[in-house]
């Protein structure tokens, strides 16, 4: 599968790392799962002052953890510092809550005949987690923190172009003091997935990637007859309502679709905007994107990261043109971006048909899509006209009026006068094609244990 690292800015190879062995992966099953033996009878104060440590080490070695997300994916270092900190706040969430999300529940019986039921919840046993390369380390947090919480044990197959972020997190973990086997991570070929989902001893797998990922690795954990979550893409409408604040809703715009490279499921990929304010709005936007400064993410100047490499690049500029074969116009914005990297000139798309199938795309990088709405009511319908439902913002200077227009959207999650965003402490995931289950919470906490009940029953029998 080509495990390497190579930096998205220079275009460097900087490390190889050979495919697993299929007898590797078979040992790190085994070791998972002779971890989680003992793991489940672990209390959750040891538990919790493990993750503790691995978020005080986070914290603590921030420069230098941040700096490999850089390397291998190209994100700006200030974002890539802003990631390290949120890892360690997921990490710190499950210390401090687990316990209490996780206590029994008694259950309100309607007859006192039927006893004092319980439902206890009780880990399940080794996971899965097929993690993507556009948050190295918060996704990879975002499930084992509160899968570890629980007491399960975790495999961990990470993207191809951030090998040495995955091992230094398995790194952290063992720092951390976590047991050996707890936690391993595998340069797996998609065989070896199978091959893993298929093993008795696995319980769950947890994929967060492509729809096409998705679909291939739900299939085959529905074969085999295992839970699974998937969170996949997105297409998040950015709602802008005539009453909107537009000096405020221009920049959080500009933010909400470039952070990251515009390589965020959740960036704000379709700007819906009520036709009378709509030109006043699209001129602010423009110059709020021409603003953007592409360069090295470590230059603290730069404000536009490189994709994650030449190939994600060269998708995204074919999608481009393939957009405007179909109808659409295409307004390249902006100062020219350097021609080293892997830097795609950041691009308004307009004219989008209801005939064009451009308009049901997600496009993976600095790529904003504009659509003029008759009305509100024609806004939310452009917002729900698509198959991905993960999450969406409304703007509008009544605040108490935009709560409503969210509940009309369809997704996971809206914000209001904000950009979808990711925190410790919210729930994450979607719907349709956007995938299923949640993460983070006790929603994401509860995704791959046991509900059972214990029911006492101690009534005389009648024959």
């Amino acid at each position: 599968m080509a495990y390497q690292t190579i930096n998205p800015y220079t275009g460097e190879t900087l490390a190889n790392f050979p495919d697993a062995t299929d007898a590797e992966v078979r040992a790190a099953i085994a070791g998972a799962h002779e971890a989680f033996l003992k793991w489940r009878g672990t209390s959750f104060a040891e538990r919790g002052r493990i993750l503790q440590n691995a978020s005080d080490i986070l914290r603590r070695e921030s420069d230098a953890y941040a700096k490999l997300l850089t390397l291998e994916m190209g994100k700006l270092f200030s974002e890539a510092k802003a990631e390290v900190e949120l890892s360690a706040k997921i990490l710190e969430y499950y210390v401090r809550h687990a316990e209490a999300l996780l206590t029994p529940e008694k259950l309100p019986v309607l007859d006192p005949a039927e006893g004092d039921a319980i439902l206890v919840h009780e880990p399940l046993g080794v996971l899965l987690a097929i993690e993507p390369w556009n948050f190295p380390y918060y996704q990879i947090a975002r499930i084992l923190a509160p899968q570890l919480a629980a007491g399960n044990t975790l495999l961990l197959k990470h993207a191809s172009n951030v090998p040495q972020s995955a091992a230094a997190f398995e790194r952290l973990m063992a720092q951390a003091g976590l047991p050996k086997g707890a936690f391993k991570n595998l340069y797996a070929t998609r065989s070896q997935i199978e091959l893993i989902i298929n093993d008795d001893r696995v319980h769950g797998v947890a994929l967060t990637g492509s729809e096409g990922a998705g679909a291939v690795v739900a299939a085959q954990a529905g074969k085999a007859l295992k839970k699974s979550t998937m969170e996949l893409g997105g297409a998040d409408a950015f709602v802008v309502l005539s009453d909107a604040d537009l000096e405020k809703t221009t920049k959080w715009a500009v933010f909400g679709r470039h952070w990251n490279g515009g390589q965020v499921c959740v960036s704000s990929k379709r700007m819906i905007i009520v036709d009378p304010v709509y030109d006043v709005f699209l001129d602010r936007y423009r110059t709020g994107v021409a603003g953007l400064i592409a360069g090295d993410p470590f230059d603290p100047r730069t404000t536009l990261a490189p994709l994650s490499s030449k190939g994600a690049a060269d998708e995204v500029k074919d999608k481009i043109r393939e957009a405007v074969k179909l109808g659409a116009r295409a307004e390249e914005v902006g100062p020219p971006v350097p021609n080293r990297g892997a830097f795609v000139q950041p691009t308004i798309l307009t004219d989008i048909g209801e005939d064009n199938p451009a308009r049901y795309w997600e496009f993976f990088g600095p790529v904003s899509m504009l659509f003029r709405a008759k009305d509100e009511e024609d806004a939310v319908r452009i917002a729900n006209d698509s198959p991905f439902g993960l999450g969406g913002s409304v703007f509008t200077s009544n605040s108490t009026h935009g709560v409503e227009v969210a509940k009309r959207i369809s997704t996971g999650m809206v914000f209001v006068n904000h950009p979808t965003k990711v925190e410790a402490d919210l729930p994450f995931g979607g719907i349709r094609r956007s995938g299923y289950g949640r993460e983070l919470l006790g929603l994401g906490l509860k995704e791959f244990v046991n509900h059972k009940l214990i029911d006492v029953v101690d009534i005389d029998a009648h024959f």
